[in-house]
């Protein structure tokens, strides 16, 4: 399913960040507003192949760094390069989608995963759909029951079955291993919205449509799987003309929410950043499908008058594999 990076940057990263440490609450946002058609966009500015831009110009004293994250990968995949360590060491704060390092605030957002009037799974499909998505959580095993996770938002159950398909031992989320470089300065940790509100976007989706489509993700689980990997080759290749692709020739009828999912929060960060950037130097990680694009943030701040710049982004090899000792 080619929109699962959308899906992977809530209950994927609630799930990782849950790992920080506790912090005090700093960020609120009110709930989305309903919204299900897409913003017909013109042809997209021609990108090069890099997740890290510099911002400047505009009388900023200082640059800042806008870098396009992925919200779960194998281990091996979220490491940093020379130049985004150096963003994340000249930055005074690090502004996440949401403040990974507000414990409180994470962990209250798990119940903003469940959906509303108490609706169940078993209430949006047929019986004999509901035993095909039941009998595939009993066999693949999460860390959740399945009486537990019946109650989840569908889409958030698809991010869950497509994270165990990553063909990985270990999974990592490039937040993660962001906020570990940034935890060594003692960078301050910000959200430019809440795990509430992110949350609340699938409640603008109808849950019936949702339930359809992971009862069909569940039913082409290997037609997707590959799907998921050609997401995860492109983001590798830092293709953000591809990666936009992917987005907004979307399967399963996605493409209509882009608006709710995408573009009207791409215009409402690059408001707030407006005052953000005045002050000090800053790191913006954010989903690498809210970059590119005619309604991508880097197209945005290049029109609210910013300089927008390409920096070469170019991670270590993967440390070598050693045989374990005889």
């Amino acid at each position: 399913m080619k929109y699962m990076w959308l899906a992977f940057g809530i209950l994927s990263v609630l799930s990782a960040a849950s790992q920080s440490q506790p912090a005090s609450s700093r960020n609120t946002s009110s709930k989305p507003k309903t919204k299900s058609v897409t913003t017909v966009k013109k042809p997209s500015p021609k990108l090069e192949n890099t997740l890290l831009w510099e911002i400047s110009g505009k009388d900023l004293k200082t640059p800042s760094y806008l870098f396009g994250t992925m919200h779960l990968l194998c281990a091996e995949d979220a490491r940093l390069s020379i130049n985004l360590k150096k963003a994340i060491r000249e930055a005074d704060r690090i502004y996440f989608e949401i403040d990974m390092d507000d414990f409180a605030q994470l962990m209250s957002a798990f119940k903003y995963v469940r959906m509303t009037d108490n609706t169940k799974l078993s209430d949006l499909l047929s019986r004999e759909e509901y035993a095909r998505v039941k009998a595939y959580f009993e066999k693949n095993r999460s860390i959740l029951p399945f009486s537990m996770m019946e109650r989840f938002k569908p889409y958030m159950l698809t991010s869950l079955i497509s994270e165990s398909g990553m063909g990985c031992e270990k999974t990592n989320g490039m937040e993660i291993s962001i906020m570990q470089e940034a935890n060594q300065y003692d960078k301050e940790i910000l959200g430019l919205e809440t795990a509430e509100f992110q949350a609340g976007l699938f409640d603008s989706i109808p849950y019936q449509k949702q339930a359809k489509e992971l009862l069909h993700y569940i039913d082409s689980i290997h037609l997707f799987k590959n799907n998921t990997a050609d997401l995860i080759k492109v983001y590798r290749e830092q293709d953000l003309q591809k990666m936009e692709d992917l987005t907004t020739k979307s399967e399963g009828g996605i493409s209509e929410y882009l608006d709710l999912l995408v573009y009207d929060r791409n215009k409402r960060w690059v408001t707030q950043l407006e005052t953000i950037l005045r002050d000090k130097p800053i790191l913006i990680a954010v989903g690498a499908g809210h970059l590119p694009g005619e309604l991508g943030m880097i197209n945005l701040l290049r029109k609210a008058g910013y300089t927008v710049k390409p920096v070469k982004n170019v991670p270590p090899p993967p440390p070598k594999k050693t045989a374990d000792a005889a």
